[in-house]
């Protein structure tokens, strides 16, 4: 017990309520009084908030045009693939060798043969390869060229704006024809209708220079990825194998499943599974030398990488957050070192050091609050500004201005603990003696 409280009654606890609007008032009018100083506090509270807040607005867009994409195909659909790349890990086994490495690429033969399996309506294969495109006398370098069969653009969210895919004819007799983005076509040919023109292509281990002649432009949806592959060209698979001898082993299928539930998707993956056992030669104890992706293992593999990413920018955002929690520290400590008077004659009149803690605390609370409230509203408009300036429906998600509250609110009380036990702890003698 402190001095000033012997021989006299212990005086009776404030509520709590009382506590926190008393506490709050008291914050509010010290923050006024030193701006500048808790401005700074704020600032370094306010850019951590705001930087958790943009991540999850950002990953919460990216994730809803992705399952957008994922729910506009039949989710019975599945991949087929050399390798099971969603288990692929860092590190490798120690050999040297990638874990794909000695798998056996997916040939014309299995293609044709799946295609041909009752409850399979369509493979659609591809596989991406460099290559470089001539016009008249100017080669274009930064193309990202795919091979692929028949009935690929039913699975690359857009429209064809001029001319038409490739026929399944033309893809067995590996024909010279391809079909060139929108971008593409714009810089190769200018204001040129681009159907029918021919072009110089050169690609593979011996540097083939083949003649193509464009018969379609495709033109692909708006998503946040669409800078990325602005320019693009799409031949048939069979002539990027034996045109240019550009084919990898990194060939992958899309299996579409019979529709009208006349198949499952488990039966349409039994009958692959079998059919390319039976091609492979496999014996019964020998594993799949193929893998079988479906939809929501796609859907977590990507939930992986965002995790891993949003873990990247907390862990940044938490820079600023002990910035301003550094703040908050020197900001408190000076706070009772000019009000060790007052809290002297508080203490003398009564005050518990229950009640001076809390006051203490509240005022720490209420500095980081207004640091959460500044990084909600700064994330608020950056996640509004993306969303308008780019086709990510950036969208700040509920869990994320809770977490954000939470974030604040917590350093308010960790980095605010120390001053308000300095505080709690003077003695009323010495802190009215203090000049």
């Amino acid at each position: 017990m402190d001095q000033s409280d012997l021989g006299r009654r212990p005086p009776a606890r404030i509520p709590m309520d009382r506590m926190l609007l008393e506490g709050t008032r008291v914050a509010v009018a010290a923050m006024r009084a030193n701006w500048l100083r808790a401005g700074l506090a704020v600032l370094g509270i306010g850019i951590g908030v705001g930087v958790v807040v943009t991540v999850a607005a950002m990953i919460t867009g990216i994730r809803t045009q992705v399952m957008a994409s994922f729910e506009s195909s039949d989710p019975d659909n599945f991949m087929l693939s050399p390798w099971d790349f969603s288990q692929v890990r860092l590190g490798g086994d120690g050999s040297g060798r990638a874990p794909w490495w000695d798998k056996p690429p997916i040939s014309d033969e299995e293609l044709r043969r799946l295609q041909s399996l009752p409850a399979i309506d369509e493979a659609v294969a591809i596989y991406q390869f460099g290559a470089s495109i001539r016009y008249e006398a100017e080669w274009v370098q930064n193309v990202e060229w795919r091979g692929a069969s028949a009935g690929w653009a039913a699975y690359s969210p857009g429209d064809f704006v001029a001319g038409r895919d490739f026929t399944p004819t033309e893809v067995n007799q590996a024909r010279g024809v391809m079909v060139v983005s929108e971008a593409l076509a714009t810089d190769l040919f200018g204001r040129r209708d681009p159907v029918g023109m021919r072009v110089r292509v050169s690609a593979g281990r011996r540097a083939t220079n083949e003649l193509f002649t464009v018969v379609g432009v495709f033109k692909p949806a708006e998503n946040v990825f669409g800078d990325l592959v602005e320019h693009f060209a799409v031949i048939p698979y069979t002539a990027a194998d034996k045109r240019l001898k550009a084919r990898t082993r990194f060939t992958f299928l899309t299996v579409q499943v019979v529709p009208n539930e006349e198949y499952t998707s488990f039966e349409a993956q039994d009958q692959v599974v079998a059919a390319l056992r039976s091609m492979r030669g496999l014996e019964p104890a020998q594993e799949n030398n193929f893998a079988i992706i479906k939809s929501e293992q796609l859907v977590q593999l990507f939930d992986q990488l965002t995790g891993v990413f949003f873990l990247v920018m907390i862990a940044l955002s938490s820079v600023g957050m002990l910035v301003g929690g550094v703040g908050v520290v020197g900001i408190m400590l000076i706070s009772v070192t000019e009000r060790t008077r007052e809290i002297g004659v508080r203490k003398a009149i009564g005050a518990t050091r229950r009640e001076v803690l809390w006051q203490f605390l509240i005022e720490a609370s209420v500095l980081t609050a207004v640091g959460g409230a500044a990084g909600l509203i700064f994330g608020w408009a950056t996640s509004s500004t993306i969303a308008s300036l780019t086709p990510l429906p950036s969208r700040i998600p509920l869990w994320s201005v809770f977490a954000a509250i939470a974030l604040a609110a917590s350093t308010g009380i960790l980095f605010g603990l120390l001053p308000a036990l300095r505080a709690s702890k003077l003695d009323p003698v010495d802190a009215l003696r203090f000049e």
